[in-house]
């Protein structure tokens, strides 16, 4: 049983106003070799097909809405750094050096290749691991990102969103900062996500979970040359990590996202054969569109492995 003060006390809220059931859903957490913890989220009985890798910043709730709709077993991930993983000592979080974690965690918690889907971050963490594990992914679908995105645009929202002070005196602020720069759908939504990526310090301030918050300015810059330097989250090394995929690839496209439709047509052209799909979202496709999002992974479930 839930209570207020639980992680999981949103969703039966959230189940009711889709008028679909509450799944079964526990925290997992698994030790990695150099002693950090990386923690997850597993959601209905039996072996999950479908692993959800979020965004920088966020955590696996952001996956919630999505997971309700899907209504299939479901492994969510926190990246080290984020939620209830561990902070990485050497603050890098560019896909490549997280996805070792991931195939650790597939190898643990999974019993079949996945169908992966990474947004933002978590779409290029998922391409360095379809790209060195290929015998766990099945699937590949990236949420918004290519490596080549141009960082004065959309990312510059989300340096903006967490440069500046990590602490603050409510989850209010940061509800209003959130909405103010396009991210999260309605208030009720914005404020639940708020409250399950942040945490109250002892002195009553409120502060990120995430280390994401200190580091954001540098790990979304690309440098000029083209070569990402220690926490840079778009590195050029992405493109290579597509190419060397041997499961199918789909790009979704938020049309108010990050990705432009130049992007699109530079990422159709760079990876072959890829499948580009829009949808009318903000660039956290999972919470503002979470049914169209949840009818293309329904779509890669049923279609033959």
């Amino acid at each position: 049983m839930t209570t207020e003060i639980s992680e999981f006390h949103y969703l039966p809220l959230q189940a009711e106003a889709l008028g679909v059931s509450v799944p079964a859903v526990e925290r997992l957490t698994l030790t990695l070799p150099d002693g950090r913890e990386l923690s997850a989220l597993r959601y209905g009985t039996g072996a999950p097909a479908v692993t959800l890798l979020h965004g920088a910043g966020l955590n696996a709730h952001t996956w919630d809405t999505t997971v309700l709709l899907l209504k299939e077993p479901v492994l969510a991930i926190d990246l080290a750094g984020h939620g209830d993983s561990s902070w990485r000592d050497d603050a890098d979080y560019s896909g490549r050096a997280l996805a070792p974690d991931i195939a650790l965690a597939l190898q643990e918690w999974t019993t079949q290749p996945q169908i992966l889907v990474g947004q933002s971050l978590g779409g290029l963490t998922a391409a360095a691991v379809a790209s060195t594990h290929p015998e766990l992914v099945r699937e590949l679908v990236i949420v918004d990102i290519t490596p080549g995105i141009d960082t004065s645009g959309g990312p510059s929202a989300l340096r903006a969103f967490y440069e500046g002070p990590t602490d603050f005196a409510t989850r209010d602020e940061l509800v209003d900062r959130a909405m103010s720069l396009g991210f999260g759908s309605t208030r009720p939504e914005t404020a639940r996500g708020v409250f399950l990526n942040t945490r109250v310090r002892p002195d009553g301030r409120i502060e990120w979970k995430h280390h994401f918050a200190h580091l954001a300015a540098r790990a979304l810059a690309m440098p000029s040359s083209g070569d990402a330097g220690p926490g840079a989250v778009l590195d050029a090394g992405g493109w290579d990590d597509l190419a060397a995929a041997a499961a199918p690839i789909t790009l979704v496209r938020a049309a108010r996202g990050f990705v432009t439709e130049p992007d699109a047509e530079d990422f159709r052209r760079r990876v072959p054969g890829s499948r580009i799909v829009a949808i009318d979202a903000t660039h956290n496709v999972q919470e503002t569109a979470p049914t169209e999002l949840a009818e293309l992974i329904r779509a890669a479930l049923v279609s033959p492995a």
